[in-house]
């Protein structure tokens, strides 16, 4: 996986820790560069660690689905990309809530970071440096999240469903050409 490979699952997985982040600085009176940072931290360290997790769990199992690895590749890939574009169009929206605490921050870092533990698993059968994709994640992640506290305190929500749709159709098209590359078709 080449770097810009890289960056665009970064982008893509941090997109639900950014639209998040949007909500979060919809909700807060007072926007801070240290409440930006707290929020930035919560979802880049989550966001860098479940795909780290995933990848040990998938290191454990890859000699025996090696065969196949693409296709899991594909399918976690699509799967989480299907459901960033059924929420894309969702009607149902997210309750804001301007809260830092250590529980609100745990539980929202768990929500938006199971994603990356499934590309995790997906990394695992594919040629990926896993520190250096982690520590990107992160860093990307921990960027567009506190960037997501000044957005939200300054546009709302009106971008957050694009944003979700486009993120979605990326990592289904990344799945795609992970099978067409198995299979030699990718130029």
């Amino acid at each position: 996986m080449g770097i810009g490979e890289l960056l665009i699952t970064a982008v893509v997985l941090s997109m639900d820790a950014f639209a998040v982040s949007v909500c979060k600085g919809l909700s807060m009176k007072k926007i801070s560069m240290k409440n930006m940072c707290i929020v930035g931290l919560w979802f880049g360290s989550f966001q860098a660690l479940m795909p780290a997790l995933g990848y040990l769990l998938g290191s454990m199992f890859a000699d025996v689905v090696n065969s196949v690895a693409h296709w899991i590749a594909f399918t976690l890939l699509a799967v989480i990309g299907l459901n960033m574009v059924k929420e894309a169009f969702s009607k149902e929206e997210d309750e804001a809530d301007g809260s830092l605490a250590f529980k609100t921050m745990l539980m929202m870092a768990i929500a938006t970071s199971i994603d990356a533990f499934a590309v995790g698993v997906s990394f695992a059968m594919l040629d990926v440096n896993i520190i250096a994709a982690v520590l990107f994640i992160g860093v990307v992640t921990f960027t567009l999240s506190a960037v997501g506290v000044k957005a939200g305190s300054i546009f709302g929500t009106k971008y957050n469903s694009k944003a979700q749709l486009a993120g979605g159709i990326v990592l289904v098209l990344l799945g795609v050409k992970i099978v067409l590359e198995h299979y030699g078709f990718w130029f």
